[in-house]
């Protein structure tokens, strides 16, 4: 049902687009919880945080699907769609059916799926605001204005504390510190939304490169301080930001060309 939604919605277009996401956000989050709440016993309730990967990807769907143009390329991205949501949800039912807590395999398949769902949802968030994805190459089109930056960092922001929070939540035993650990997600993510928009970061570039920054925070709040310290996690570390730095300063270069 979610992707019979998440197709119809490329034939929606303006504000009624941003409401079909919410919807489904909270059509996902219930549905899954229903499901891994079947055959649970009392005493294991469902948490609210296993919900929220496919509830996020589900909704960030209806924005990314904005991006293929209509016509016969819908079918395999439909399908790709109804996969990627199968596995989100069979992932967080394997964690939550497992008896001995979540497992360091566990934690990394979570960072990946988790990572996937922040690509599609920044990207399927600033196709839903108007000029939202640059495109250096288009001759025409609609300029994003303050107020659609604005949207889009706001947006960001709440995708990566949402994320965010689903991660901490794996590692840290409270969920006082597991929200404070998302707001910090929140504005590292907002915060590089809003730099990386006015420059104008092209298309896909820029949920990669803000996909980037959510996984370097995330590298950053999950390693503990005495791993920070070592050679490998810095470099690793330093090289990632430097690549991130190089392709922004790579397509200022060939703007000003």
């Amino acid at each position: 049902m979610v992707v019979t939604i998440v197709g119809l919605s490329r034939l929606l277009d303006g504000p009624s687009l941003w409401i079909v996401a919410v919807l489904l956000f909270a059509a996902m989050a219930l549905g899954i919880r229903q499901v891994l709440a079947e055959g649970a016993p009392a005493y294991a309730p469902v948490r609210l945080d296993a919900s929220i990967v496919p509830a996020v990807l589900a909704a960030g769907m209806v924005g990314a699907v904005r991006l293929v143009p209509l016509g016969v390329g819908l079918i395999p991205t439909i399908g790709i769609a109804w996969l990627a949501l199968d596995l989100a949800a069979r992932l967080e039912a394997r964690v939550f059916d497992r008896p001995s807590g979540t497992t360091p395999e566990d934690r990394t398949a979570l960072l990946i799926t988790g990572l996937a769902a922040a690509f599609v949802s920044f990207a399927g968030a600033a196709s839903l605001v108007a000029g939202g994805l640059a495109d250096p190459e288009a001759t025409s089109g609609t300029p994003i204005t303050e107020a659609g930056i604005v949207a889009i960092a706001i947006t960001d922001g709440a995708i990566a504390a949402l994320i965010g929070y689903r991660l901490a939540s794996t590692r840290l035993a409270g969920a006082r510190d597991a929200l404070w650990a998302a707001a910090t997600y929140a504005a590292a993510v907002a915060i590089a939304a809003g730099l990386l928009r006015v420059i104008a970061m092209p298309r896909l570039a820029f949920p990669a490169l803000l996909t980037l920054v959510f996984y370097l925070w995330d590298t950053l709040r999950g390693t503990a301080p005495s791993l920070r310290r070592d050679p490998r996690f810095i470099w690793q570390s330093v090289l990632l930001t430097v690549l991130g730095v190089a392709v922004v300063a790579w397509n200022l270069g060939l703007r000003g060309s």
